[in-house]
Formats: C-alpha cells, structure tokens, sequence
C-alpha cells in the first residue's frame, strides 16, 4: 500500500505533496504509534510542530 502511495506522488502534480510519517506516544498504554499522512511540502514543518 505505501509503494503504491509514493508512486503517485513522483507523478505530475504529485510533486507539490510529500508523505510524512510521525512518531506519537500512546497515552494508554505508552508504545509508540507512526502516523502516516500526505501534505502539501509547504505545510511540512508546520505538520511536525503539531
């Protein structure tokens, strides 16, 4: 499924977006979780200031 998501974003208007993954620490049971989400590369450190 991630193979399929990166090869769409090397196409076209595709290259305006990139897939970011973070890493967030569960409140239950304190193992970490990775989010993966796609933004547009201007709101990318903005995404991790969050």
């Amino acid at each position: 499924m991630a193979k399929k998501a990166v090869a769409t974003l090397q196409k076209g208007a595709g290259k305006g977006y990139s897939k970011v993954v973070k890493m967030v620490k569960s409140e239950k049971t304190g193992a970490y979780i990775f989010t993966e989400e796609i933004v547009p590369n201007d709101d990318v450190k903005t995404y991790f200031k969050k």
